[in-house]
């Protein structure tokens, strides 16, 4: 049992991992659009603003719930080890 608890702690880490590298990516490719557009102070004002609004609504929540999850099923795992 100990082993497969391991196993499936490090699966859920690699699910976590993921997770986190998929919202990395999607503002690396936003980066990318915005380096094809252009720069300009205004539009770097702009974009720096529009993040500070945006990224609270859609990534951080992304991230809470993956973070959650996973803690959560580890803790349940935990738990039915030791009982």
């Amino acid at each position: 049992m100990n082993l497969a608890l391991i196993i499936f702690l490090f699966c859920l880490f690699l699910v976590a991992l993921g997770g986190t590298l998929y919202v990395f990516k999607q503002e690396e490719k936003k980066m990318k659009q915005y380096e094809a557009e252009g720069e300009t102070a205004q539009s770097e004002l702009q974009r720096s603003m529009e993040y500070e609004t945006k990224s609270l609504k859609s990534n951080v929540p992304i991230l809470i719930w993956i973070y959650a999850v996973t803690i959560l099923v580890g803790l349940i795992a935990f738990f039915v080890y030791a009982f």
